[in-house]
C-alpha cells in the first residue's frame, strides 16, 4: 500500500476516466465496420497482451486461488457488461453509452442487499431514488428519440455492478493481480467463442484501433488499481465520472454529438446519485472496465 496522497489519487483517477473515455472512442470506432463481439474480443486479447508482463510480475505461484467459482462468476457478468456496454456504445452518443455504464454504484445495493445480505441506509434508497429518475430522463421513454439500445447499455450498469460486488468480496483475501489475471484470462477465452460465428476480417486501418483500445484499458485498469492505493475508494470514486466528461468531449469532437437537454439533468442526477452510493456502499480497487 503506497502511502496516502490524495491529490495523486484524484490525479490518477481522472487519468484513468480519460483512459477509458478514449477507449470508448476506439470502441465506436471499430463497431462501424465489426461486430460487437469481435470489438470485445479484441479488446480483450490486447489487454491481456500488454498486462500480461505485469500479471506475471509476482511469480505463478502468486496466480494460484482456492476461488476460482469467484473468478469464473465475476469473469463472467464483467464480460457480459463489456458486450452490452459495447454494444450501447456502437448504438448511442458516447457520453450517453458511458454514463448508463456508469449507472453500477446504484444496482450496488441491491447485490449487497439480495445477494450478500448486508442493510441499505434510508439515505442510500434516497440515492438511488434520485438516480433512477436520472436514468428515465436518461431513456426519454415515450418519446421519438427513445433507444432499445439504452437498456441494453443500463443492462451493462446492472452487470458491471454483479462484477464489482464480487471484486469487493474477493478482495478480502485475493489480490488485485489475481483478480485481474483471472478476468482477462476467461475474458479473452469467453469472448474469443462467438469468433466461430461472427469473425470478418479487419480491414489494416482498424488493428491500430483494437490495438489501442487493449492499450487504453489496460492504462485506465492499472492507474485506476493505483488510485485506489492512494486515497479512500468513497474519496476516488467521485473523480470516476469525470469519464463522462471526456466522453462528451470525445463524442462532440469526433462525432458531432450533442447531448440533449432530458440527458443532461439526468446526467446530473445520475453522478449525484452515483457518488452517494459510492460513499456509502464503497467501491473495491479491482477493475470494472
Amino acid at each position: 500500500m503506497y502511502p496516502e496522497n490524495h491529490l495523486y489519487g484524484a490525479l490518477f483517477a481522472i487519468s484513468a476516466a480519460l483512459m477509458f473515455a478514449a477507449m470508448g472512442a476506439t470502441i465506436k470506432i471499430i463497431s462501424a465496420d465489426l461486430p460487437t463481439e469481435m470489438a470485445v474480443f479484441f479488446r480483450n486479447f490486447f489487454g491481456l497482451i500488454v498486462l500480461l508482463p505485469w500479471l506475471w510480475s509476482g511469480g505463478v505461484r502468486a496466480l494460484a486461488t482456492q476461488h476460482f467459482n469467484a473468478h469464473l462468476m465475476r469473469s463472467l457478468a464483467g464480460v457480459a457488461a463489456m458486450y452490452c456496454f459495447f454494444y450501447a456504445i456502437h448504438y448511442l452518443p458516447l457520453s450517453e453509452a458511458v454514463l448508463l455504464n456508469f449507472t453500477a454504484p446504484l444496482f450496488m445495493p441491491f447485490v449487497v442487499l439480495f445477494w450478500f445480505k448486508e442493510s441499505v441506509s434510508r439515505a442510500l434508497w434516497w440515492a438511488i431514488l434520485v438516480g433512477f429518475m436520472g436514468i428515465l430522463l436518461i431513456l426519454k421513454p415515450g418519446m421519438a428519440m427513445f433507444s432499445p439500445a439504452a437498456l441494453i447499455g443500463l443492462a451493462s450498469g446492472a452487470l458491471a455492478a454483479v462484477a464489482v460486488a464480487n471484486i469487493r468480496r474477493m478482495a478480502e483475501t485475493e489480490p488485485t493481480t489475481r483478480i485481474v489475471f483471472y478476468f482477462c484470462i476467461i475474458s479473452t477465452l469467453v469472448s474469443a467463442i462467438p469468433l466461430a460465428w461472427y469473425w470478418q476480417t479487419p480491414e489494416p486501418a482498424l488493428w491500430g484501433f483494437m490495438i489501442l483500445s487493449g492499450v487504453f484499458a489496460t492504462a485506465g485498469q492499472l492507474l485506476l488499481t493505483r488510485s485506489y492505493a492512494l486515497a479512500s475508494a468513497s474519496f476516488i470514486g467521485p473523480f470516476t465520472y469525470s469519464s463522462v466528461v471526456f466522453a462528451t468531449i470525445i463524442g462532440w469532437l469526433l462525432w458531432d454529438e450533442s447531448p440533449h437537454a432530458l440527458t443532461l439533468a439526468g446526467a446530473l442526477l445520475v453522478c449525484m446519485a452515483g457518488i452517494i452510493a459510492m460513499r456509502q456502499v464503497g467501491a473495491p480497487a479491482g477493475i470494472k472496465k
